[in-house]
């Protein structure tokens, strides 16, 4: 049912904490799942240099949150911003259809660290004009089977 690299990244999760001083921190849940994921970032001239977060939830959720930060450190944001759902879900070699809404808040807590981020630093990140962290209708048109 699980991939090996779902399993490790369940078993033995990367970044996980809180970054006491973080530039943006994004948090976003799923009430139907009980799914919860807070991203942390510390950002220095435009690239991630430290991503961190805590999930309450499934293993895939542990999972997908462990891989979306490996996926984005050291990146740019204008990279970070690229980050799908599907591409963390192909990360971990595929999720069972279920489960593919761990990889989409995932996605989703990425950018509202970014969000916040921006707002914070009074900053325009492209492609973050209508992204709202609190709208989930996302989990009905982006659950996309690998």
């Amino acid at each position: 049912m699980y991939s090996e690299k779902v399993l490790e990244h369940f078993r033995n999760p990367r970044n996980v904490g809180e970054i006491e001083d973080a530039d943006g921190i994004g948090e976003v849940g799923n009430p139907k799942c009980g799914d919860i994921m807070k991203m942390y970032l510390k950002i220095e001239d435009g690239i991630i240099v430290d991503v961190k977060f805590k999930t309450f939830g499934c293993g895939s959720a542990i999972a997908s949150s462990s891989m979306a930060t490996e996926m984005i450190k050291g990146k740019s944001i204008g990279e970070a911003m690229k980050l799908t759902n599907k591409a963390v879900a192909e990360a971990l070699d595929g999720l069972p259809p279920i489960k593919m809404h761990c990889s989409v808040l995932a996605e989703q807590a990425v950018k509202a660290a970014l969000l916040d981020y921006s707002k914070k630093n009074n900053v325009h990140i492209e492609g973050l004009e209508d992204f709202n962290p609190t709208d989930d209708s996302h989990e009905h048109h982006e659950l996309e089977e690998l």
